[in-house]
């Protein structure tokens, strides 16, 4: 399974409602225990395309970041972005730059009133699944 700390959720939801109309992006950073995935802080990073549509993240803050988050003894569980006025499933675009196929692919929809997000796997061949998980 796989947990969310709460407030690391709400923290992925406000930076993507500052960000809007632009798409947010991000890492999430965690531990891993046998099956389970524990998701236990998020590193908000610049998208440095500033689109609604697309997102580049800034170099710069992603060494930082990761740099950080070893010194946190956290792993490098995945990365997210929100989808301002799109559904929250990976775009062919995000399928095309998924590269990682041992990460988790967070999207957040901000497209309907409730924002829907969504964990997913995309494997070597961009086959998509989606995950479940639980908010803690």
């Amino acid at each position: 399974m796989i947990y969310i700390d709460k407030l690391q959720y709400k923290r992925i939801l406000k930076q993507a409602r500052d960000e809007f109309p632009n798409e947010c992006c991000g890492y999430l950073g965690g531990l891993n225990s046998g099956k389970d995935i524990f998701i236990k802080k998020v590193y908000s990073l610049t998208n440095t395309d500033h689109s609604s549509e697309h997102f580049s993240m800034d170099p710069a803050q992603q060494f930082k970041a990761v740099k950080l988050m070893r010194s946190e003894n956290f792993n490098m569980i995945g990365n997210y972005h929100s989808h301002p006025y799109s559904p929250s499933r990976p775009s062919e675009e995000d399928k095309r730059l998924a590269f990682d196929d041992k990460i988790l692919y967070g999207i957040l929809s901000l497209e309907k009133e409730d924002p829907v997000f969504n964990l997913f796997r995309v494997d070597k061949d961009k086959n998509v699944e989606k995950l479940e998980y639980k908010i803690i």
